[in-house]
């Protein structure tokens, strides 16, 4: 487990399958059952037609870079990982997540829009698994 003086989430009803789900190595989404629509990030609807009736699909876990930015200024917590970067990833299912990407220098020459991205998970304490993202491996 990696020590973490940062804040982590407080898992809510509405999202603890999702952080259930990452504990197991599962990137679990949120989709509608009445529009077949992925969402994220957790809620009790669905943001595009209103339902509340929801299931949670296990995700490809595949996804693009799709935006990012290299923060190089400690906030309080994350001192010890000076720079890093924090990404938006357009998953396969369709929907976006921010995350942090890993696995790759901070350096915007190792860096391009829609590189292929996998999910990671990154034990955080006991209760929290966080899913970060690292460029897909060549073997893979």
């Amino acid at each position: 487990m990696t020590q973490h003086t940062r804040p982590l989430p407080q898992p809510t009803p509405e999202t603890r399958e999702f952080w259930d789900g990452c504990r197991r190595g599962e990137l679990v989404l949120p989709r509608c059952r009445d529009c077949g629509r992925f969402h994220f990030y957790p809620r009790s609807l669905c943001p595009y037609c209103w339902s509340t009736s929801l299931d949670s699909v296990k995700s490809s876990g595949r996804g693009r870079l799709y935006s990012y930015v290299i923060n190089h200024r400690p906030a309080p917590g994350f001192e010890e990982r000076t720079p890093y970067i924090i990404a938006v990833v357009e998953l396969e299912e369709g929907i976006r997540m921010l995350s942090n990407l890993v696995g790759v220098e901070p350096d915007p020459a190792k860096l391009s829009l829609d590189m292929p991205l996998e999910v990671t998970f990154e034990e955080a304490s006991n209760d929290i698994t966080l899913p970060l993202f690292r460029p897909v491996s060549e073997a893979g």
